[in-house]
């Protein structure tokens, strides 16, 4: 499976944007997706993870409420719609997918794509 995020950018807080990533491949839909971020000299984070059939969806805890995952299996694509950004969502976005569901380590994790900047300005 090849990943390609997209749909980063520049946004003001509290603003909004949606992230979406696309997969090559004919078996996304078995595959649990997550999305990851990673600020400069910081550990790559958990955001989300969303189960194959789209059923289960799980968010760290500064994300919830504020963050939306989705996922179009026709299409081949997840999405990370992100509303009320906050500087601190500042990162470099990356979607992954694996074979566990509810799976919050990056090391679960067997495909991943390019990352997509996130700036947030205050």
């Amino acid at each position: 499976v090849q990943l390609q995020a997209f749909g980063g950018g520049l946004v003001q807080a509290g603003g909004s944007l949606r992230l979406s990533c696309a997969a090559s491949g004919r078996t996304f839909s078995s595959y649990n997706m997550g999305w990851f971020r990673q600020a400069p000299g910081k550990e790559r984070e958990f955001v989300a993870t969303i189960s194959a059939s789209g059923g289960s969806i799980e968010y760290a805890d500064s994300v919830k409420g504020r963050f939306t995952s989705s996922r179009d299996n026709a299409r081949s694509t997840v999405y990370l719609q992100m509303n009320s950004l906050k500087p601190e969502d500042m990162a470099n976005y990356y979607c992954a997918a694996g074979p566990l569901m509810g799976a919050t380590n990056p090391s679960l994790y067997t495909y991943w794509g390019q990352g997509t900047l996130v700036t947030v300005s205050s």
